[in-house]
């Protein structure tokens, strides 16, 4: 990872995006404080799309999932 100063990030942005899209990771910094991370975009809503049934068959629910478990409980309770 490359860090750069806001002055030369300014004067050579496209150079920087250039390198960024080739999967660079930048950081630019404030008289060396990092301040900002200059990543490639990523289309988030991508990785949050919903599609049933995508895990059907990969995974069991055993039959007492849904009974209470009374050390778990008298851990709430404070018991």
């Amino acid at each position: 990872m490359n860090i750069v100063n806001i002055h030369q990030a300014k004067t050579q942005l496209s150079q920087l995006l250039s390198r960024v899209e080739k999967g660079e990771k930048i950081i630019i910094a404030n008289r060396g404080k990092p301040v900002a991370f200059l990543t490639p975009y990523t289309d988030e809503s991508l990785f949050h799309q919903r599609i049933p049934g995508r895990l059907k068959g990969q995974f069991t629910v055993s039959e007492n999932f849904y009974e209470s478990d009374e050390e778990i409980i008298s851990l709430f309770e404070g018991k």
